[in-house]
């Protein structure tokens, strides 16, 4: 038997269940599952490894995207750059940490990008956000960063405004600010500030138009959530998995 799951915690609904368990049914692919296993400590994550001994593969989600990288054996260098790790290939005698948030975000991205978005403002300091400035840096975009608790040269929400607004014309949401079940929420951020020059993206694909991309919309900005990216990266996922890329 082929395993692989996602580990996090807390774990919901998953994307990665329903995706996986539907790949094996339509491409006939024989004797392979996929598990969730939400942990409540990433210190159970040698535990779950010995159990499961069928394990070929590891997706990694909310909040082990760094704390499980000390576990591994091997970083890929893209990760390892990163500093997050969001797919593990489990051998017999080593795990190999990997970072496919980055092609997931990027071939999603920036096929939408306007000669006007020039410059950035990424909301969340999490695994995701760390894999969403290293694409920023690869496509020569400016950006800041946004935290509840800033420090060093992040800013606060507070701190956005228009004049803000007008230069930094793309907003990235890399936090779950929004995720259901907690839809009502949003991003603090002057939502009438922004214009048609301005490009929403949203990590978030549940619900799939979160508050914040529907404000956007609403004062024309181009919108776009986390659907494709996370299809781009569970395909990705599984060619490390089963050893068709590395």
């Amino acid at each position: 038997m082929n395993l692989y799951g996602l580990i996090g915690y807390p774990l919901g609904h998953s994307f990665s269940k329903k995706y996986f368990t539907d790949k094996f049914a339509n491409e006939g692919i024989k004797d392979s599952f996929f598990e969730l296993f939400p942990i409540e400590d990433i210190c159970y994550f040698p535990q779950l490894i010995k159990s499961e001994s069928a394990l070929k593969g590891l997706a990694v989600t909310i909040p082990y995207k760094q704390d499980v990288m000390p576990y591994l054996q091997s970083v890929n260098e893209h990760a390892m750059e990163v500093g997050a790790v969001n797919c593990i290939r489990v051998l017999p005698t080593e795990m190999i940490g990997y970072n496919t948030d980055i092609i997931g975000f990027e071939k999603s991205f920036a096929p939408l990008l306007l000669p006007h978005h020039k410059k950035a403002l990424v909301l969340g300091t999490g695994g995701a956000s760390k894999a969403v400035q290293y694409v920023l840096n690869k496509l020569l975009i400016p950006f800041l960063i946004v935290s509840r608790t800033p420090s060093g040269t992040e800013i606060s929400y507070s701190e956005i405004n228009n004049s803000l607004l007008k230069e930094y014309t793309i907003l990235v949401n890399c936090s779950p600010v929004g995720m259901e079940p907690n839809e009502d929420f949003m991003p603090s951020l002057p939502y009438h500030f922004i214009t048609s020059k301005h490009f929403l993206y949203d990590l978030v694909y549940q619900p799939a138009k979160t508050k914040f991309l529907n404000l956007g919309e609403l004062n024309g900005a181009l919108i776009k959530n986390g659907y494709e990216m996370l299809i781009i990266q569970a395909e990705e996922n599984w060619k490390i998995w089963t050893g068709t890329t590395v």
